[in-house]
């Protein structure tokens, strides 16, 4: 592989992870977006599995789950197939913010294009080249 393609491919996941801090920073928020956004890409899954889509521990996932409930954007129901565990669920309140949550994002996200003189053609580019790379890959939310 050509190095400059190996340089390249490490820019980008440099700045894509910055671009996250950034937008974290940004709006401040919180580490319970990520939980809704795996609900959101995957649908309901038990505390395990959103722990390990998550990067985190069951009990640190657990207790998320326990606050999006008391807050309402979560549900947390018996699941089916499993009489002791659980299954998250996003609720039309957690859907509600994640969108409010995303809206944001893509205002701060316009606004930075806007001061760097970069073209609906360009953000098209990098929308399409980062879609191919995480395409398939269930574990990327």
């Amino acid at each position: 592989m050509p190095s400059k393609t190996l340089d390249l491919s490490s820019d980008l996941v440099v700045n894509a992870a910055r671009l996250m801090r950034l937008v974290r920073r940004a709006l401040d928020l919180p580490a319970s977006v990520r939980v809704l956004t795996i609900l959101d890409a995957i649908g309901p899954l038990g505390i395990t599995d959103l722990a390990r889509a998550d990067g985190c521990s069951q009990p640190t996932m657990s207790a998320q789950i326990a606050q999006l409930v008391e807050t309402g954007l979560v549900s947390k129901e018996p699941n089916p197939a499993d009489a002791r565990a659980s299954l998250v669920t996003l609720t039309d309140a957690g859907r509600a913010d994640l969108a409010e949550v995303r809206e944001r994002i893509s205002h701060l996200i316009a606004e930075r294009l806007e001061s760097c003189n970069r073209t609906e053609a360009d953000l098209e580019a990098a929308v399409a080249v980062l879609r191919d790379l995480v395409e398939g890959d269930s574990s990327t939310f």
